[in-house]
């Protein structure tokens, strides 16, 4: 009985092994697929004045995209990073546990809310009901309530790894709970901090549909309005521009992805040399 039960143990130990591997080779594949798809098309048809033309039609350039992709993140930043910092200590620091507990369930829910309904509930409430129309402001604002989220709960998690024995030092001193998270806990927080900051730019940038509803498009580079402009933005010529039935569209798409895939890159080098570096320092 034994020799059987090591014997099928052994067995599905294998069988399992063997279905894991291959579905990370499948996942595998279907990344470097994807990655080697942007690349290729995306160098071959990239051209440097790509980046000095604004979209014209079917083809021209990525300017007015490249500027209002960086307006949007701007905005956002500007918006969900001190909202999602300061919520990140308040839970961390300051908040009580039953009032903790809500707020990390409600945020859990916010970041599995569907970008596609944040879109829409900014169509309905800030595109028509507030009467803003398509604008800087509606879009950036999608963004913010998709990035919020990752930027609390990494604030979170960077001040709860913090030994308690800094806090009880700084309130040896004296300090209050405020001058100890001021002077004190959040300097070796700071890295984490930083690197949810950045993982909330890099998914924003790859937001399309919130965008589609509060946005809207423009070929033209973005004026400082906020409100009734709308605007251009890298992942809608991705969306848009792979299905129109032109070569010249396809060429402008796959750039688009092809300096999208740049930026996120550098954003996660950055992201893996503030860890190194956070964890070299500790």
């Amino acid at each position: 009985m034994m020799k059987q039960r090591r014997k099928r143990r052994k067995v599905g130990g294998c069988i399992g092994w063997t279905v894991a591997w291959l579905a990370a080779a499948l996942v595998l594949f279907s990344l470097a697929d994807m990655v080697y798809t942007i690349l290729w098309n995306g160098i071959k048809s990239f051209r440097i004045s790509m980046l000095f033309t604004i979209t014209s039609g079917n083809a021209g350039g990525l300017e007015n995209a490249i500027l209002g992709t960086l307006y949007l993140i701007v905005l956002s930043i500007i918006i969900a990073a001190p909202l999602g910092i300061l919520g990140g200590i308040y839970v961390s620091e300051f908040a009580s546990s039953r009032i903790a507990g809500v707020i990390r369930f409600l945020t859990e829910v916010l970041s599995g809310v569907p970008s596609i309904v944040i879109g829409y509930f900014g169509y309905l409430f800030m595109v028509l009901r507030w009467g803003w129309g398509f604008s800087a402001l509606a879009g950036g604002i999608a963004l913010t309530i998709i990035m919020l989220p990752y930027i609390l709960r990494t604030t979170e998690s960077s001040l709860m790894q913090v030994p308690m024995a800094q806090r009880e030092a700084a309130w040896g001193l004296g300090m209050t709970r405020f001058q100890a998270v001021t002077k004190v806990i959040w300097r070796p927080a700071a890295g984490g901090i930083a690197t949810g900051v950045l993982l909330a730019v890099a998914i924003g940038l790859g937001e399309t549909a919130p965008l589609l509803y509060t946005a809207g498009w423009s070929t033209y580079n973005p004026s400082l309005a906020l409100t009734h402009h709308q605007i251009g933005y890298l992942t809608y010529i991705v969306w848009s521009y792979i299905d129109m039935p032109y070569t010249e569209s396809h060429a402008l798409a796959y750039s688009a992805a092809f300096v999208l895939l740049m930026v996120i890159l550098f954003i996660h080098l950055v992201v893996r040399a503030i860890v190194q570096r956070t964890m070299v320092k500790h």
